[in-house]
């Protein structure tokens, strides 16, 4: 039985997830800034609704791709040097998960980022908690993700790509953020081919939490990200 939520009913233990449903822990509450970083801070994220209640997950493993993991290919480092895309960070959040919610997944018929989604997801980036990093080509915005910096935690929520590579080259960009900023780890949620071909790895759901208790309690605050640390074709 997955337990209903009512507005101020706290989160039951992540030990309760179900494995068998992907790691589903509980159903209903709401998608305020307030319960949104509570859940993140306990291992917790939103993946879709029923009946118009948000469904929350805590998978065993867990996906994570840690910046001194990643791997740069060939083809994209080429790319990387090429300067073919231009790339801000925090310009145009509302666009890029909006381009999220529309891009069409294989295997899916439909997308887990509901209208409520976005408002509340652009709501955290008002509030300095979740950015945005953009690819564009000659100004036309191509590619790009979006997720959310808990202190020297991220939280990869979703991307996509309108031109070969060019969610990599965001990503990419990400990394090199991410690192020199001393940001430890990415958490992927749940395992796909992309991600573990990019470096990503399951690992076990206590230890995730274990790592992720240390990484939210840095003092690091919530803000815009102004600049890409380092020229596109660094």
């Amino acid at each position: 039985m997955i337990p209903l939520l009512g507005p101020s009913d706290p989160f039951p233990p992540v030990e309760q997830a179900q494995d068998e449903l992907g790691g589903l822990l509980a159903a209903g509450c709401n998608l305020s800034s307030e319960r949104l970083l509570d859940a993140y801070r306990r291992g917790i994220f939103p993946w879709g609704t029923v009946e118009e209640f948000p469904l929350w997950y805590s998978p065993d493993p867990r996906m994570v791709l840690f910046p001194e993991e990643f791997r740069l290919s060939r083809s994209l480092h080429k790319t990387l040097k090429s300067g073919r895309f231009e790339v801000r960070f925090d310009t145009r959040f509302a666009d890029i998960i909006d381009a999220c919610s529309t891009t069409p997944r294989r295997g899916q018929g439909g997308t887990w980022i509901s209208p409520d989604m976005q408002a509340a997801y652009t709501q955290l980036h008002e509030l300095g908690w979740a950015h945005s990093v953009e690819t564009y080509v000659e100004g036309d915005l191509v590619g790009g993700l979006y997720g959310l910096a808990i202190g020297r935690m991220f939280y990869g929520e979703s991307m996509f790509a309108r031109r070969t590579d060019a969610s990599k080259v965001a990503f990419a960009h990400l990394i090199r953020y991410l690192s020199q900023h001393h940001i430890a780890m990415i958490d992927c949620q749940m395992r796909t081919e992309h991600l573990a071909s990019l470096g990503g790895r399951e690992i076990p759901r206590n230890e995730f939490l274990s790592r992720l208790r240390t990484l939210t309690a840095s003092n690091a605050q919530p803000g815009r990200w102004s600049a890409d640390p380092l020229p596109s074709t660094a």
